[in-house]
């Protein structure tokens, strides 16, 4: 995505919803007034250290929407970006001689850090022939008496898979009784397409589970299209936590933009949170239609597990049953259609893992993808058969 997302003529590697303005904001409002969001004359200090009192307090009241006990804004620390939460959690938290067990495939950032932090990591493999659903059983298994944390992403990148909630109320269960921290990425939370919070599975952020060695992050990027306000969020009822955190971060990020955090406190308001997540889901539902469509025409090169949350799917390519080379099939399209794509194997790979998978960010203006899988189409029919398969290692 380095070398091509500048250039690229149809970016469907991105992962965020379409983007908007701050004027594409202020019109989703309820109250059309357009009034600065901050002052001209305020004075442009460090703020408030953890985070605004506006957008803390509304992150809190979206945490306590439907659950047993108000979250405090106290329980909040805003970072720049849910990649600056999850680096300084994990920072903060584990330690050389640690014992980590990171649900997999996931964004690289979940496992690595740890390992280069000097703690041994254990990859819990989703399943794809079951919905790429995690086995409880085999968490139990994996479980150490040094193990001090299970990394979660629920949402899902890169399949758009689901934690259901039976499946988080048993892995809380296990963290629980080893002491077991447990930290949730859910920067893709709230953007459910495919299922309906009436859904007896439908998976509640795992804060809300009855755990207070729980710790969640989130940001402005994904679900809400303001990736450029750099605005994310650690949250855990354990303060002990968040105070132990803002400790390290005084010596990473000292604070978040007054004008980032109060273009975020907007957004994230009543007037504004409602139409901006209509916009986005309704968006995720039309582009994952036309993306489904794609891949009914093209069985017989590509398939998948349709993803139910969030920005990204992940679509296996074989040939005659093998699959083809992701990294190499993603440089050519790149080259002779302008579509962008992300392999698999090398952007959420170990080893040999997720050979012939692209990761496919639907999320993008509906016209980019549709005009995307239009040059797409013509090269599975003219190309496809050129595109590499994988060697097995002799």
């Amino acid at each position: 995505m380095d070398n091509h997302e500048t250039t690229a003529k149809y970016n469907i590697a991105e992962t965020c919803t379409a983007s908007i303005s701050i004027d594409d904001l202020l019109n989703l409002a309820e109250d059309q007034k357009k009034v600065p969001l901050v002052p001209s004359s305020t004075k442009l200090t460090y703020g408030t250290i953890r985070g605004s009192d506006a957008l803390r307090g509304n992150l809190a009241g979206l945490y306590s929407a439907r659950a047993l006990s108000p979250m405090s804004k106290d329980n909040i620390l805003v970072m720049p970006g849910a990649i600056a939460a999850n680096f300084l959690v994990l920072y903060t938290l584990i330690s050389a001689g640690d014992h980590v067990i990171c649900h997999y495939p996931t964004y690289e950032q979940l496992y690595q850090i740890p390992a280069s932090l000097g703690a041994e990591v254990s990859l819990w493999k989703a399943d794809p022939s079951n919905k790429w659903q995690l086995n409880v059983e085999e968490l139990k298994g994996m479980i150490k008496s040094n193990t001090k944390m299970i990394i979660l992403n629920n949402p899902n990148n890169p399949t758009g898979a689901i934690i259901p909630k039976s499946i988080l109320d048993s892995i809380v269960s296990i963290a629980r009784d080893g002491g077991i921290t447990i930290l949730s990425d859910e920067v893709y939370r709230p953007l459910f397409h495919s299922i309906e919070p009436i859904d007896e599975e439908f998976p509640p952020s795992a804060i809300n589970m009855g755990y207070d060695k729980v710790v969640v992050t989130g940001s402005l990027s994904k679900a809400y299209s303001l990736a450029g306000i750099r605005t994310g969020w650690i949250a855990c009822k354990n303060k002990a936590i968040i105070d132990v955190c803002a400790g390290v971060r005084h010596y990473t990020t000292i604070s978040v933009s007054m004008l980032d955090q109060a273009i975020a406190a907007e957004a994230l308001s009543e007037n504004c949170i409602h139409a901006l997540l209509r916009r986005n889901i309704q968006l995720a539902k039309t582009n994952l239609s036309i993306l489904d469509k794609f891949i009914e025409e093209h069985h017989w090169a590509c398939s998948w597990v349709k993803p139910v949350a969030g920005t990204t799917a992940f679509v296996k390519f074989t040939k005659m049953g093998k699959p083809v080379d992701d990294e190499a099939f993603c440089e050519t399209v790149q080259e002779k259609t302008g579509v962008l794509f992300c392999p698999g194997s090398k952007c959420f790979g170990a080893s040999n893992d997720w050979k012939g998978y692209i990761r496919i960010g639907f999320c993008c203006e509906t016209a980019v993808l549709e005009q995307g899988l239009t040059e797409l189409r013509s090269f599975m029919e003219e190309d496809f058969e050129n595109v590499p398969t994988v060697q097995k290692p002799r």
